[in-house]
């Protein structure tokens, strides 16, 4: 078994309110900085350990699938890195 940290960002996806997204974007729009859009996201970093980075990946995926992303509403993605 290998030690590994497992990344997964969840994001709302687009079309879906965003509202701590827009508060923010409206107060560096006042700071004089232009932007195009913002989006918040959450960022879940998991130690555990497992076979293969790929076994590392399933897990975290199913980790994010059932439980750190409502996928109705959510996109995820998972980075997997050997610690």
């Amino acid at each position: 078994m290998t030690a590994y940290t497992a990344t997964v960002t969840v994001r709302l996806k687009h079309g879906v309110l965003d509202p701590e997204a827009e508060t923010t974007k409206r107060a560096l729009e006042r700071l004089d900085f232009e932007l195009e859009a913002l989006r918040s996201a959450d960022r879940f970093e998991v130690d555990l350990e497992a076979d293969s980075a790929d076994d590392a990946r399933e897990r975290a995926d199913e980790m994010a699938e059932r439980l750190l992303a409502n996928p109705t509403i959510h996109d995820y993605d998972v980075e997997v890195a050997e610690r």
